[in-house]
């Protein structure tokens, strides 16, 4: 595996776990595609750190337990300020 693919699997990782961060948030980050951080920890982690694999692995599933939880407030919020830009 090239270098460079490693130390970015390894600051990946440290971001996630320091941030508590998801896999989309961290994507937009480093510029990068969400699969390619999906990929960085969950298969390539694994070989490099299996260790910190496992931490930043430990924080995306929370984050993917949490996720409806999520994506119903944003939409509460959406719709929160439509109502609020329409009492004006």
């Amino acid at each position: 595996m090239k270098d460079y693919i490693e130390e970015r699997a390894i600051e990946i990782a440290t971001y996630i776990i320091e941030h508590n961060a998801t896999v989309r948030q961290t994507a937009r980050q480093f510029g990068i595609s969400k699969s390619t951080v999906h990929k960085d920890v969950t298969e390539r982690l694994l070989t490099i750190n299996p260790v910190l694999a496992r931490q930043a692995r430990m924080v995306l599933d929370v984050n993917k337990s949490e996720r409806h939880i999520r994506g119903g407030m944003a939409t509460r919020e959406k719709y929160r300020h439509i109502r609020d830009e329409k009492c004006m």
